[in-house]
């Protein structure tokens, strides 16, 4: 059983994904893919030269993120240019790794994929796990994280789908708005409501 794992910004997606590896089951992190696939000496970063410039190059040949950053963020058709290809390349590598993990005999693999349902990859997965806390808290929290004001923190948090949204087209929530140990406890039941652990 493959089951992606998504939240939004400040939710504590990273709580949850750590007591899984803790708890020793395999977890394929996308943020992870997502840098490993842009290194020097990926057909991927050649792609992203080619097709942006050699500006958004650093002197060493590795990818400056802050100058493609610059191009992609004020411009929608560039980003989509980027993604167009990134995206498969990331996918490639998920599912190369989930392979690696279903060889290696694991019965559930978690994906850990912050942009899951804005990539519309809900299809993907057996399950879709998400990491939930309350619009009002994720912004009291994201604020404080991030040592914010709150006009920055709702335009961050304006630039995903909404919790609540994601929270309807969800499998399971994961309620984060309270202690660790209650979080715990509710990954436990879950992850025994698989019949897999």
């Amino acid at each position: 059983m493959i089951i992606g794992l998504t939240g939004s910004i400040a939710t504590g997606k990273s709580t949850v994904s750590e007591y899984l590896l803790s708890k020793g089951y395999p977890l394929v992190d996308l943020d992870k893919i997502a840098r490993l696939v842009v290194e020097k000496g990926q057909d991927t970063l050649e792609e992203i030269a080619s097709a942006f410039g050699t500006e958004v190059l650093l002197p060493s040949g590795d990818l400056n993120r802050a100058a493609l950053g610059e191009i992609v963020f004020s411009d929608e058709q560039a980003r989509k240019e980027l993604n167009a290809i990134t995206h498969p390349a990331i996918a490639f590598e998920m599912k190369r790794q989930i392979r690696a993990y279903e060889k290696d005999g694991r019965s559930l693999i978690f994906c850990d994929v912050p942009l899951l349902f804005e990539g519309d990859l809900k299809e993907s997965f057996d399950l879709v796990w998400l990491v939930y806390i309350p619009e009002d808290l994720q912004l009291q929290r994201l604020m404080s994280r991030d040592l914010i004001d709150e006009t920055t923190a709702k335009k961050k948090m304006d630039s995903q789908l909404s919790i609540e949204v994601k929270k309807s087209l969800a499998d399971i929530v994961i309620d984060n708005s309270d202690s660790k140990e209650k979080t715990y406890m509710q990954i436990d039941k879950y992850l025994a409501s698989t019949g897999l652990c």
